[in-house]
């Protein structure tokens, strides 16, 4: 552990100066965010969270901020870690800190760092966990299980989380009930698809600056976040190739106009690479031996094992940084392979994650979970449990709202009509 950061009673970030600067960020973020705002203005009236200690791990930007104090005026305590090494903003760490909040989290963290912030995120015993990846789930249950006993339940907002959290539940390994944020159609159908479409370009442009237009620009993984890239790869003037191991989703890239190959055929056409699969070993060795000179290489699933670096180390005589989060490898031949972000999460750690807006509707859901957790949760089986659709409505019907967009309604009749199984032709 570093001794070259501000560390108070209850907080350890880079530099708490830089707070003044992440206060505004958060500011720009609320004007962004109205459903979090009116969840925030009603449920701080009603102290709905009164009691509950929140241990969190998740990404700490601007709109987590928003969530956290959120979170805060709604009655609870707060403990809160990052949920990736490269994804904290400081100046944003460091406005939660000066704000009260008990925060561990800097940009640039190692493995052990990161877990020792997760732990310190426990040491306050919670009574309800929020997660971005199951960490934090998964290290109560490997390091600190006697915390279950006061744990009601818990969260998680990735697609990465839910898949590790349902194969837990389906092992028996599972102690305590987790609500599936990811899963509502106001999360993974708006901040997977808009969301991740925006800002993994956002961040292949800051790393590179290279022109989209005219590029192969292969896009490994055509699910939520992987059609949300390639969508907005297309919208850039680029030729899109998909690569999938699902029939259905290479067929509906396939209909949207997109190519679909291996990814061994792809190494040898593609100029820009992203994996959105949330799989070890989309990109190995293999892959790099045929890639183009000046091929770039980045991630945006949840971990960094999507691209196997070690085999590129392996095959690679020099290594050097050449832009900010862009790293340079240059092989025997002298081909040169560009990974960004160290192959972690591009949207996250070479920009900012995704914009304001579309967080607005995915924390609302993490927002309402926590608290249907607390009202709820001792009550819950032991599980992996959906958000309700009544929720997921209610929140898209407020920001509708917000936007100043309206809906029609349904007549008397109309609704007869609907629920009427002997009409017919």
């Amino acid at each position: 552990m570093t001794d070259t950061f501000d560390m108070g009673e209850g907080y350890k970030v880079r530099d708490l100066s830089q707070a003044g600067h992440g206060r505004m960020k958060i500011d720009w973020a609320e004007s962004r965010m109205p459903v979090m705002m009116k969840l925030r203005d009603e449920h701080a009236a009603k102290q709905s969270l009164e009691g509950m200690r929140i241990a969190g791990c998740l990404h700490v930007t601007k709109e987590t901020a928003v969530l956290v104090e959120t979170l805060k005026a709604a009655g609870a305590e707060i403990s809160w870690s990052g949920c990736n090494p490269l994804s904290t903003q400081d100046d944003v760490a460091a406005a939660l800190a000066d704000a009260g909040v008990s925060i561990y989290a800097w940009h640039g963290m190692d493995v052990e760092e990161f877990y020792w912030c997760i732990d310190r995120t426990l040491d306050f015993k919670p009574t309800l966990t929020l997660d971005d990846g199951a960490d934090l789930i998964f290290r109560v249950h490997d390091k600190h299980p006697e915390l279950i006993e006061t744990l009601i339940g818990g969260t998680e907002e990735t697609t990465t989380g839910v898949h590790r959290l349902r194969a837990m539940a389906d092992a028996g390994a599972l102690k305590y009930p987790v609500i599936a944020v990811n899963d509502a159609e106001t999360k993974w159908d708006f901040d997977n698809v808009f969301g991740t479409g925006q800002s993994s370009i956002d961040g292949i442009l800051r790393a590179t600056s290279v022109l989209l237009a005219g590029k192969n620009f292969v896009v490994a993984g055509f699910g939520h976040c992987g059609s949300g890239c390639a969508m907005r790869a297309s919208g850039m003037g680029a030729n899109v190739i998909a690569t999938e191991v699902k029939p259905t989703a290479a067929l509906k890239a396939v209909l949207n106009g997109f190519s679909v190959m291996t990814m061994d055929e792809a190494a040898r056409v593609g100029d820009v690479f992203i994996t959105a699969t949330g799989c070890k070993d989309v990109i190995v060795g293999r892959h790099f031996e045929t890639m183009k000179d000046g091929a770039v290489v980045c991630n945006t699933g949840h971990y960094d094992c999507e691209i196997n670096l070690v085999e590129l180390e392996e095959m690679a005589t020099s290594k050097r940084e050449i832009r900010a989060n862009c790293e340079e490898y240059t092989l025997k031949d002298g081909r040169r392979i560009y990974v960004l972000a160290q192959g972690r999460l591009v949207n996250l750690a070479a920009a900012e994650g995704h914009p304001s807006e579309v967080m607005d509707m995915s924390f609302a859901n993490q927002f309402l979970s926590m608290v249907r957790m607390a009202r709820e949760g001792k009550d819950l089986k032991v599980a992996v449990h959906d958000i309700p659709d009544d929720q997921d409505q209610e929140i898209a019907k407020i920001k509708l709202a917000e936007s100043g967009h309206d809906l029609d309604q349904l007549t008397a009749d109309q609704l007869h009509y609907l629920t009427d199984y002997a009409a017919g032709t």
